[in-house]
């Protein structure tokens, strides 16, 4: 892969990713209500599962699944519901804090990093349609006359730039808009507007056709 094929790459990837979805609206809401150190957690789980799917493109696996509808209609059914579930359960959290429990007494506050990561991890997961973009997308700058393992590393490495740094400053433009309001009000509108997306991105998943 030569500078101006990986320079494209980085730019296809950057508009890619500077456009919000489940994981920017998961670390944004991780790090309003738990801070910084809650908002490297989520993004590293997101990383982590983007290495899997490229490995997974990489053996031919994202292909495979574009030609077994059934498997990947059940990856979708689980992926969505689970987004769907994690939009109820933010809607019921600000109901809770509506009947006089303050969102900072809230459960989120004692979570283990285990919890938050491996939630992370699931809503990364969530999509099975990113294995597929990624099929399409990686091939492209490929160059077949070079080691196919080396590129594929680069290109991995490239999106753990891109991921840390578009998702890290949203959290910061999040926290710094945040402090000119009641952070008590703001994170409960965060939370309801989360749940809401969350529940309408998870729907969009379920209801979206073959890949």
């Amino acid at each position: 892969m030569n500078l101006d094929t990986w320079t494209l790459f980085l730019l296809a990837y950057l508009l890619a990713t500077l456009t919000p979805g489940p994981n920017v609206l998961l670390v944004i809401k991780n790090g309003l209500q738990l801070g910084w150190r809650a908002a490297l957690l989520t993004i590293s789980a997101n990383l982590v599962c983007q290495a899997i799917f490229i490995l997974l493109v990489a053996m031919g696996i994202g292909a495979l699944l574009q030609t077994l509808p059934p498997l990947f209609l059940a990856l979708k059914l689980a992926g969505g519901g689970y987004l769907i579930y994690l939009g109820g359960k933010a809607l019921r959290a600000t109901k809770s804090a509506n009947q006089g429990v303050t969102l900072t007494d809230s459960p989120a506050k004692s979570r283990s990093s285990v919890a938050l990561w491996r939630q992370a991890f699931l809503v990364s997961a969530s999509n099975p349609k990113t294995i597929i973009f990624l099929c399409a997308l990686l091939p492209q700058f490929l160059d077949h006359q070079s080691p196919l393992p080396l590129q594929f590393f680069v290109m991995y490495l490239t999106i753990c730039a891109i991921v840390s740094l578009v998702h890290l400053s949203y959290v910061a433009l999040a926290r710094h808009a945040g402090s000119y309001f009641n952070p008590v009000r703001c994170q409960r509108l965060f939370t309801r507007l989360t749940g809401g997306l969350f529940i309408t991105f998870g729907s969009a998943i379920v209801l979206s056709g073959r890949p």
